[in-house]
């Protein structure tokens, strides 16, 4: 390099310095920022939560936006199906339908002709997972998923390993039914509601490891409403220590991307806020204080980490009730459920809460099962408004939409008595 050249190079390198470390001295992450490969796109999941119909056209297009549009690739897994091949080639034929190349994968652990101890090794069906941009599972029985991806020593198998590389590279992983249960760290197997608060919970009898997608902190439900499920759901996740968990309701979905949870689909989810719930330990009996409990219908959206609502534009527009400023005093057309769990009486007592002026609803649930060893023991169920209730509704899809934020619930254990009524004297 002779004399002139070498000038240059010095003018040039001081120049660059120049430019440079002002830059890195005011923000010395700004450099490194710049150095770093582009980032994976963030993994999605869909959780549909049971009864998810073929001609829900917005939930498999979402599925299949996800995975990156028209001609994705998803893995369908039968694996919970009591009748895998059947149900599988179903799902199959509606994810074509809607303008995915979805692959059926033979892996289940009855009344299919393949061994899934080895379809779960098997390299090329690894290989054909791994070509995938998203995973679909169907519903059935959650146990069946679980059986089949985990070794018995409870290891991920390598199909499993596969289907958590999709994830983690930024596709999606959607569910319904059995699909969904397996979303949490801790998925239910078969538990009915009142045996569940009457008796608890067991690790490996009424609940179970599930393959914990939406990770750690957060535990989720299906079947919600229809079924009557938020009662169970409080007695696991108190169990397990959660203080986040979601109910999804049947042909309904929560997507879940950066923290954010959308609800889409016909109806809506739960929110069940634990983190300052309290019990009584001298009661030996399940009960629980301040469960916060929030409505989510078609539209809104939750955060995740903040814990924020946000309510779909529809129902902003629409008629915004504020519980604790009522102008017009509304008189609630019910005021005791004496049977909450049953059919979507969770929904239709929220919503007669928060459009009256009552401060509290009492709902009740006992057993009438005969060979019941406690016959006597039932639960009250105390919803009430706090200062921070505040609800939203809106009829501008032909059928009354509400977003219900924070009803306050506590769960106390009673006794039946024989002065549960008393006749009317003349």
């Amino acid at each position: 390099m002779n004399q002139r050249s070498w000038f240059v190079f010095v003018i040039v390198a001081i120049a660059i310095l120049i430019r440079v470390i002002p830059l890195s001295l005011a923000n010395p992450k700004e450099i490194a920022i710049t150095v770093k490969s582009s980032p994976l796109s963030s993994p999605s999941l869909v959780i549909a939560g049971g009864n998810l119909r073929y001609d829900n056209g917005e939930v498999f297009q979402k599925i299949i936006e996800l995975a990156g549009g028209k001609g994705a690739k998803i893995a369908v897994f039968p694996t919970a199906s009591s009748n895998p091949i059947k149900n599988g080639n179903y799902s199959v034929e509606a994810l074509k339908k809607y303008g995915a190349e979805p692959i059926f994968l033979p892996v289940a652990v009855e009344n299919i002709d393949v061994d899934y101890q080895k379809a779960v090794k098997d390299s090329d069906l690894i290989k054909k997972v791994e070509a995938c941009k998203g995973v679909y599972f169907t519903g059935g029985s959650q146990e069946r998923i679980t059986q089949a991806l985990y070794s018995k020593t409870g290891e991920k198998t390598p199909l499993l390993d596969a289907i958590w590389k999709i994830y983690k590279k930024g596709g999606v992983i959607a569910g319904t039914s059995a699909g969904a249960a397996i979303m949490s760290n801790t998925m239910f197997r078969d538990a009915s509601n009142l045996k569940v608060l009457k008796y608890g919970v067991t690790e490996g009898k009424e609940i179970d490891k599930g393959l914990g997608f939406i990770g750690n902190d957060i535990f989720i439900d299906q079947h919600f409403f229809i079924r009557g499920r938020f009662a169970r759901s409080l007695v696991a996740m108190k169990s397990k220590g959660y203080s986040l968990g979601i109910g999804v309701d049947e042909n309904t979905a929560l997507v879940v991307k950066n923290n954010m949870a959308e609800v889409i689909g016909y109806k809506g989810a739960l929110v069940m806020d634990l983190s300052a719930a309290s019990t009584n330990p001298s009661i030996k009996e399940f009960n629980i204080k301040d469960v916060k409990l929030t409505y989510l219908d078609r539209g809104d959206k939750f955060n995740l980490q903040t814990k924020e609502v946000i309510v779909h534009p529809l129902k902003l527009a629409g008629t915004k009730v504020e519980p604790n400023n009522l102008k017009e005093q509304l008189n609630s057309h019910q005021i005791l459920y004496p049977d909450i769990l049953a059919n979507s009486a969770l929904l239709d007592l929220m919503f007669n809460l928060i459009d009256s002026d009552r401060k509290e609803i009492i709902g009740l649930a006992f057993t009438n099962v005969a060979e019941d060893e406690k016959p006597e023991l039932g639960f009250e169920f105390k919803f009430s408004k706090g200062t921070d209730t505040l609800g939203y509704s809106t009829s501008v899809s032909g059928s009354e939409d509400y977003t219900v934020i924070n009803i306050y619930l506590d769960v106390t254990p009673i006794r039946m008595t024989d002065k549960l009524y008393e006749y009317i004297s003349s």
